[in-house]
């Protein structure tokens, strides 16, 4: 490495918010499995924290050596459905209280994977743990919920659907922080390191770590550089820029993975934005020209920039997974608050934008009286775009106080602007249940 490069990675730590955002050890509790629900929690205490008993230390310790701030230390495990489905039990929060233990005593910041893959319908344990995450995120700090309800290959389980509105108002009455912990999927990817949504799927490793990156910072400074250049020229500047930050993410993934003697998974290479000036995702698309974020061009902007950050990333790194786009979380995201208080971005422009980027409607406050449906049938429209587009999508959203307030969550989390929403009922199109079959360009066998 020469010096103008050492300048450069200065430059992004310093003056433009790079950082690691997350290095994420993914456990599988598959081994865990007791009829006894205690039995079974003790198992998964004991798991998490011997085999993540060093992961703080060895990521505090690569942040001093390599002088890049590791922001998250995070740990996600095997879906709980799965675990739970073996014991007779008809609440999960045993282990629920298990996970969020073994977080307090290993000093990670969150744990992910108390979660269900209910896509297709329901096996023993899926229905008992989705009524267990109200009480189970209004009772822990650090646990984090997912249920995928849809897939390409399978469909949308309207079922899930209407109980996942149901369980998002209830969680949201228990406790004001937990349905900022609780993630609705379709095409959920196995080794994703992003909170809230993380879990270790079924087809991973017994323990491997994966690494997110940051950077929106680091993008926007780049394209101040080329400003009035053509697109071809913006193109090539995000998708250099994106080669560099995936690089220290592979980095420190395989210092981290060689100190802990575990398997190195993936890169994420999601533009995670932070509530920090700076350090925004909207910023990033107003560079490219956009008086607003939420005005007419936005999603072609998006849809540039996700596509160059893993064109650029993918060059860097070989072992590439998680989400690996652009997230556009409201509350994280201080552009994209400023633009829903101007009135430039509302609900309706976030689900087209949801097309191109990694998730959804993330981190959105939408009124406490939004009835059920209504939640339920937004998840239902952000599936159906993940479905028949076969790309991951989600759904965070948060039912508390009355449109124009400021919900306040602190840290990463940010502060959520209390969306409107459309008044019209979707209660008899969400009460029909069952099964949206997998569309036919699915069928690729």
């Amino acid at each position: 490495m020469d010096i103008r490069q050492v300048t450069e990675t200065i430059e992004m730590i310093e003056e433009q918010h790079f950082d690691i955002r997350t290095i994420t050890m993914g456990i599988s509790l598959l081994d865990c499995i007791d009829s006894d629900i205690d039995k079974a929690a003790e198992k998964i205490y004991r798991k998490i924290t011997t085999k993540a008993k060093n992961l703080v230390a060895v990521g505090d310790e690569i942040a001093a050596e390599l002088g890049i701030p590791i922001v998250n230390k995070r740990v996600s495990v095997t879906p709980i459905s799965l675990i739970g489905a073996a014991t007779d039990a008809m609440d999960y929060l045993p282990l629920a209280h298990a996970l969020d233990k073994a977080a307090h005593e290993i000093g990670i910041d969150f744990i992910g994977g108390f979660s269900a893959l209910v896509q297709k319908g329901y096996q023993k344990g899926d229905e008992i743990l989705l009524n267990s995450i109200p009480q189970a995120l209004a009772q822990t700090s650090k646990v984090c919920s997912s249920v995928n309800i849809g897939s390409t290959k399978s469909g949308i389980n309207m079922t899930a659907v209407r109980d996942m509105g149901r369980i998002i108002k209830e969680t949201a009455e228990a406790s004001e922080m937990g349905a900022a912990k609780l993630v609705v999927f379709a095409n959920a990817v196995e080794d994703n390191p992003f909170m809230a949504g993380a879990f270790h799927g079924v087809g991973e490793a017994d323990v491997v770590i994966n690494v997110g990156v940051s950077g929106p910072g680091v993008v926007k400074r780049a394209l101040e550089k080329v400003r009035g250049e053509s697109f071809d020229v913006v193109a090539e500047t995000v998708k250099k820029t994106a080669f560099k930050i995936t690089r220290i993410g592979q980095l420190v993934g395989n210092m981290a993975s060689e100190r802990l003697g575990v398997k190195f998974g993936i890169v994420d290479l999601s533009l995670a934005p932070t509530p920090a000036v700076g350090d925004s995702v909207a910023r990033v698309l107003e560079e490219m020209g956009l008086e607003t974020v939420g005005t007419h061009g936005t999603t072609a902007a998006l849809a540039l920039l996700n596509d160059a950050v893993k064109k650029g990333g993918v060059m860097a790194c070989n072992q590439v997974g998680g989400l690996s786009g652009a997230f556009i979380p409201v509350s994280e995201d201080e552009g994209m608050i400023a633009a829903v208080q101007n009135g430039s971005l509302n609900l309706e422009k976030l689900e087209a934008m949801t097309a191109i980027c990694s998730v959804g409607l993330d981190m959105i406050a939408i009124p406490e009286t939004t009835p059920a449906e209504t939640i339920a049938a937004m998840i239902a429209d952000e599936a159906a775009i993940g479905v028949i587009n076969q790309k991951t999508t989600a759904v965070r959203i948060i039912p508390l106080g009355k449109e124009g307030d400021m919900i306040e969550f602190g840290g990463l989390l940010g502060t959520a602007p209390v969306m409107k929403v459309n008044q019209a009922s979707s209660a008899d199109f969400i009460n029909r249940g069952g099964q949206i079959p997998a569309p036919i360009h699915s069928f690729k066998n």
